[in-house]
């Protein structure tokens, strides 16, 4: 299973003149794969985007397309550690960003995550395969 990470759906939606290539050639094979597969955090980061959860499921997120997966419960401790050293090395959120819990949940389900800013992932998840440019 592949977490597809919100910036590469929105590529998609928004027909990114930089990135849709590329995010539609590594999505469309999960998609058919049946692999593709979404949490609450990602639906959540799409959200603010459209006016309703239909326009929302109807454009972009159909249920028929995307797995969407529970947000386990065993993804808090790893994404609260990756907060935490986030913290301890600058970082200025108060909160846990969205990006903890996705990561976290790949780690403790062993699922990949499709993104084109591996960046934290990569700094608070290094065990977690990515698929990105």
């Amino acid at each position: 299973m592949v977490l597809i990470d919100a910036n590469v759906l929105l590529d998609v939606a928004t027909r990114d003149p930089k990135w849709f290539s590329w995010s539609m050639s590594q999505l469309a094979p999960l998609i058919n794969a049946r692999e593709a597969a979404i949490n609450p955090i990602i639906y959540s980061e799409l959200a603010p985007g459209y006016t309703s959860e239909k326009e929302l499921d109807v454009n972009l997120v159909p249920p028929t397309t995307f797995k969407r997966l529970p947000l386990p419960y065993a993804a808090a401790f790893p994404a609260s550690r990756a907060f935490l050293a986030y913290r301890k090395a600058g970082g200025t959120r108060t909160a846990p960003l969205p990006d903890f819990f996705i990561g976290a949940h790949a780690e403790v389900e062993g699922h990949r995550i499709l993104t084109r800013d591996p960046s934290r992932y990569r700094k608070h998840f290094p065990n977690v395969k990515l698929i990105c440019p």
